[in-house]
């Protein structure tokens, strides 16, 4: 089994990570990835600037794979998804090279001549990793499969019950309808009309506070932020209790932008009709309320893991958060930040199925708020399993810090400093943040 490679499904921030820190201890390791290019999900969201500060992302294995080749790893700052990749993950990626194929999708991964009702045998034969190339078919066989693939092509929809509401599917392929945060370039076009945001994360702020900067310079535009949640509650951020002033910022700027009039909030809608009409959209709340007719409703509502190619796989995953059992009690957003988690590794992240492991945003499933170090700490972990360094699995080398909540907080870059300090660091100032979620990971 040691003679064929470790298989890493995306070629991300943490698949790359996985890569380095397998390479660095000798095992054979084959990337597999969907685009055309490393970290193509970070590239559409690549506008937008992290949370996290550049010594949170950049990974030790990585780092000890680049400095040699003269890379200088940046030491100040939080860059944008673009920054990310053009800095530290495209330099990466040269390095490890044939490692990593590119436009290769992975359609099922199972055991050879094993299904999922076999159990005899099942953990001496390696894993076929099935794939489809320039319309080719083609088998890979892995000795362990790290899935890093993250969770950005499957965005929730705007329905209530988890499933598109009726007519968003068509308002959707109209182009009334989308998934993903407005550039400042897109936000700007909206100059003039009526635009809808859906949903109470972190990149929802991020859409209505930059169509309420535009809503400020060109009075007719109209922006209302809709909420499933009957009160707004903690919508803004948990206050002073946040240890991650950038994040903050996010709340601080969307409140400003709602107590001001330039965003009209509707809470307690639970989307049950998109009805195209034409190229804009009248949405229906499942109560009977109506919303005016808008040009655009931008669905931001979160994100789930998509499963099916590990369909004939033995996971064991929560019922709720469709994350690693063991580790879902710690992320649950009802109770937990994503810097209350404890540090976890193989242990959390093992499956009934020996030698497959679920990591980086994938591996919180449906739960929020991923930060790209816990992924690094992930990768470091399992590649030490991998390795028979059991000891070093066990080891914890990660502190993450104390944010108390999972909404915002004070304005990290306020001149003024009446946010207090974060446990990131200084910030600088620039565009407004969001948090690092599936797009890797997830922002």
């Amino acid at each position: 089994m040691n003679e064929i490679p470790v298989v890493v499904i995306g070629a991300g921030p943490q698949g790359l990570a996985a890569a380095a820190h397998l390479i660095e201890r000798g095992a054979e390791v084959v990337v597999l990835e969907a685009g055309s290019g490393p970290a193509a999900a970070v590239r559409d969201w690549g506008h937008v600037r992290l949370f996290s500060a550049w010594p949170e992302l950049v990974d030790p294995a990585a780092a000890r794979l680049l400095t040699p080749r003269g890379w200088t790893s940046p030491t100040a700052g939080y860059p944008t998804g673009g920054e990310w990749i053009d800095r530290y993950l495209a330099p990466l990626a040269e390095v490890l090279g044939d490692t990593i194929r590119y436009d290769t999708t992975v359609v099922g991964v199972s055991r050879r001549g094993r299904d999922r009702l076999v159990s005899a045998g099942r953990a001496e034969q390696p894993f076929t990793v099935h794939v489809l190339a320039a319309g080719v078919e083609a088998r890979l066989e892995a000795r362990a499969v790290i899935d890093a693939s993250g969770t950005w092509t499957q965005p929730n929809p705007a329905g209530a019950d988890g499933y598109p509401a009726a007519g968003e599917r068509a308002a959707a392929a109209a182009g009334a309808v989308t998934y993903l945060p407005p550039t400042p370039e897109e936000a700007a076009g909206f100059a003039g009309r009526h635009v809808m945001v859906v949903g109470s994360g972190h990149s929802a702020m991020t859409a209505v506070i930059d169509l309420a900067a535009v809503a400020r310079i060109h009075p007719g535009t109209r922006v209302t932020w809709v909420l499933r949640r009957g009160v707004v509650g903690d919508t803004f951020g948990g206050g002073t209790s946040d240890e991650l002033p950038q994040r903050g910022a996010l709340g601080v700027r969307a409140r400003q932008a709602v107590d001001d009039g330039t965003v009209d909030l509707v809470t307690g809608f639970r989307v049950e009709r998109i009805d195209p009409q034409g190229s804009q959209v009248v949405v229906t709340a499942e109560d009977g309320r109506v919303l005016p007719t808008a040009d655009r409703a931008v669905v931001l509502t979160g994100f789930r893991p998509d499963l099916g190619f590990l369909s004939v796989l033995r996971l064991e995953l929560d019922p709720v958060l469709q994350a690693p059992v063991r580790l879902a009690p710690e992320i649950d957003p009802n109770l937990h930040s994503c810097g209350s988690v404890s540090p976890h590794g193989a242990a959390e992240l093992a499956h009934p199925e020996p030698d497959l492991y679920l990591v980086g945003m994938k591996s919180y499933g449906r739960a929020p708020t991923f930060l790209a170090m816990t992924g690094y700490e992930q990768v470091r972990s399992i590649a030490a399993e991998l390795t028979g360094d059991h000891e070093g699995a066990a080891r914890v080398e990660l502190t993450l810090p104390d944010t108390g909540v999972c909404g915002g907080a004070g304005l990290f870059d306020d001149p003024d400093g009446a946010s207090g300090g974060g446990c990131c660091g200084p910030a600088s100032t620039g565009p407004e943040l969001v948090a690092l979620t599936g797009r890797t990971g997830r922002r």
